[in-house]
């Protein structure tokens, strides 16, 4: 290693007469007796000295260290005894308590009778601060040590500060960035102060705390940051000047767009408002009068699904057949399996179903969403879980449930019946219409039917429905239907409507009537129908045919709206009416849809529809006064068929919706 050069040769050994190296860099001149420290000597024990044996001796490690005290004497740290409870220095020279007290005190260094200061804090870094983590680094919480109880606690991370968020590529300065959005900041500051201090009785609702003003204000910030580097400063300059110039209540309509997206679920009752109404440039009249161009043909409605004719006699005798000899055998419509159903219950133990619970996913399959730092493939997973095609079930139902398609065997639980001219007390000039479904014994029944007017969506029929088979699920997470509705409907009774009921919170609530089978319920629409009506709706074939109607004048927003792909894949009615008008619908989550809701929705897709065609006339030169249409060419209103002579819209319109 190195040379020795005598530095320490007037250096007493440590191990002094126990020392074996046969050249020891330390002196060996100094006697044995002359040692502070006996070789022989005992360790003392005291009072506050634990009790030590030597086997937890012998395993201390035997480093040798040089300890020197305040006079200049070395000590021999292998004669001396650590305590496992304080850091103690215990002499073993001393036999008496007296001389041993004074020969610890003496041996014992300042370095271990100094008062040790607590490690400085370390400073919490801007992750810490603002609750999120910076880009690139580990997301993993940490831990700080409580330095009086010596526990470890986990640190507890506030919102996060009004410092522009980081990106990959910034489309300005930092300096710029945190302008602008101090500047946005500044605006919904003011524009929230506004909503605490207005009587609204919604503003618990809209106002926002301060750590969600910033959060907002950066969600804002980033997504500009992100989506529109190049124009990143004219977009938000422009937001601001609008923010600046903002009323209170365009303020409000923003926030409660914004509601409607993050928390559906939690929308109070008086903040849900109706959206304005569209305008689609024509008159009631003139709306009705533009409506059959959209009705469906006959030839088309046999591809989506539509029953236009009559089951016949034979049909229905070998669906009988069928039945009977599958024994009650079915494939259950969430998971799969096969079991068992008992109509009338199993005379052993009373059961419906057989093969015990059902497991299975609620939600349709779908792809992800590919972002753009995605490179590989991603499978395709269920909507209500997230999880993989094949994955075990997310949800558990009591028992397993079917449904029927077949038209045979449809019309042989209950005929069809097609809509006449013959019995309509009050039939309307167009109707929308929507049904919900629960599952029984005999597969998928009508369990609510609603109909309102079009196009101003006046109630007409609203009824719930006692299923022909005992109940086995009423699929309520979509149909909205729950036993409580049952229990709290009263007999339907026409021309007048059924009394409120106090809910838990004191508040009122609707009732609905009921009827006692999906026969009476057909029996209350068809009064409002004739084979010329027009019957609106979403998907209405199959309510339809759980209705068990067969009617000719269809307007299917499915239809209208067809997906690009073709079928048999089509657009869902709460992302048509997303998109085309902006509005959220279906927004109830787990407590289920609302028919009514559903109902009047389509006809507003259906309106929308009537826009579009009247605007693409007038590109033709069609042009309207007093409810008549004249076309492009001269020669005055719409020719009607054996009608030569011009008449008024009221009359046109009488003779199309006798």
């Amino acid at each position: 290693m190195f040379s020795t050069t005598g530095l320490f040769s007037k250096v007493e050994c440590p191990e002094a007469a126990q020392c074996q190296l046969p050249s020891c860099l330390f002196s060996h001149s100094i006697s044995p007796k002359e040692n502070l420290i006996e070789e022989s000597s005992v360790p003392a024990i005291t009072a506050s000295t634990p009790n030590v044996d030597s086997a937890n001796i012998d395993s201390r490690p035997k480093k040798r260290r040089r300890i020197n005290t305040d006079d200049g004497r070395v000590v021999n740290s292998s004669k001396v005894v650590w305590s496992d409870t304080s850091t103690t220095y215990i002499s073993s020279s001393p036999t008496d308590g007296s001389k041993s007290k004074s020969t610890i005190k003496e041996c014992l260094p300042k370095s271990t009778t100094r008062t040790i200061s607590p490690p400085p804090l370390r400073k919490k870094s801007r992750s810490v601060e603002t609750g999120r983590a910076p880009t690139g680094l580990s997301t993993t919480p940490h831990y700080e040590v409580d330095l009086v109880n010596g526990s470890t606690a986990r640190e507890r991370r506030p919102g996060e500060s009004l410092n522009p968020r980081m990106l990959k590529k910034p489309p300005a300065s930092h300096v710029v960035r945190l302008k602008l959005l101090k500047l946005l900041h500044e605006q919904m500051l003011r524009l929230n102060k506004e909503v605490q201090t207005s009587t609204d009785s919604a503003k618990g609702a809209l106002e926002l705390s301060e750590a969600e003003l910033i959060t907002a204000a950066l969600d804002e910030e980033f997504k500009t940051a992100r989506d529109d580097p190049q124009v990143y400063t004219n977009v938000l300059k422009l937001r601001i000047v609008a923010l600046k110039r903002m009323k209170l209540e365009e303020w409000k309509k923003e926030r409660l767009k914004q509601i409607a997206q993050d928390f559906p679920k939690k929308i109070p009752p008086e903040v849900k408002k109706s959206f304005a109404t569209l305008d689609t440039g024509l008159s009631s009249i003139e709306e009705l009068l533009l409506l059959p161009k959209l009705i469906t043909a006959q030839d088309s409605l046999s591809k989506h699904g539509y029953v236009t004719c009559l089951p016949s006699e034979a049909e229905i005798e070998q669906a009988r057949k069928g039945v009977d000899t599958s024994q009650g055998w079915e494939q259950c419509d969430r998971c799969k399996s096969r079991f068992q159903v008992f109509p009338g219950r199993r005379a052993d133990d009373g059961a419906l179903t057989s093969g015990g619970s059902c497991t299975y996913h609620f939600g349709k399959p779908r792809r992800p969403a590919k972002e753009k730092s995605d490179t590989g493939h991603k499978d395709t997973v269920h909507s209500c879980c997230g999880q993989q095609i094949g994955t075990p079930g997310c949800v558990t139902a009591e028992s397993h449930v079917f449904k029927v398609s077949e038209n045979k065997r449809l019309a042989l639980i209950m005929p069809f019946k097609k809509t006449t001219n013959i019995g309509s007390i009050t039939p309307e000039n167009a109707v929308c219409f929507d049904c919900e479904m629960g599952y029984t014994t005999l597969g998928m029944e009508l369990i609510r039917l609603t109909a309102t007017a079009w196009p101003d969506g006046k109630e007409i029929l609203d009824v719930l429905v006692r299923p022909l088979g005992e109940v086995l699920d009423l699929n309520s997470r979509f149909s909205g239907v729950w036993p409580k509705h049952f229990n709290d409907a009263v007999q339907h009774t026409e021309g007048s409507p059924p009394p409120e009921l106090s809910n838990e919170t004191g508040e009122q609530e609707r009732r609905l009537s009921m009827v006692n089978s999906p026969s009476e319920a057909r029996e209350l629409l068809l009064t409002h129908l004739t084979t010329t009506t027009p019957l609106i709706g979403h998907a209405l074939e199959n309510d339809l045919n759980s209705a068990r109607i067969i009617h000719p004048a269809i307007i299917d927003t499915v239809i209208l709206y067809p997906h690009p792909r073709g079928l048999p894949i089509r657009h869902g009615l709460k992302m048509l009416v997303k998109k085309h008008l902006n509005r959220d619908i279906q927004m109830g989550g787990a407590q289920g849809h609302d028919s009514k809701e559903d109902a009047r929705a389509a006809g507003e897709l259906v309106r929308l529809k009537v826009k579009e065609t009247w605007k693409a006339m007038q590109a033709e030169g069609w042009t309207v006064s007093r409810g008549e249409f004249s076309p492009p060419l001269a020669g005055g209103p719409i020719p009607a068929p054996g009608i030569s002579v011009p008449e008024s819209g009221e009359l046109r319109l009488k003779r199309l919706y006798p």
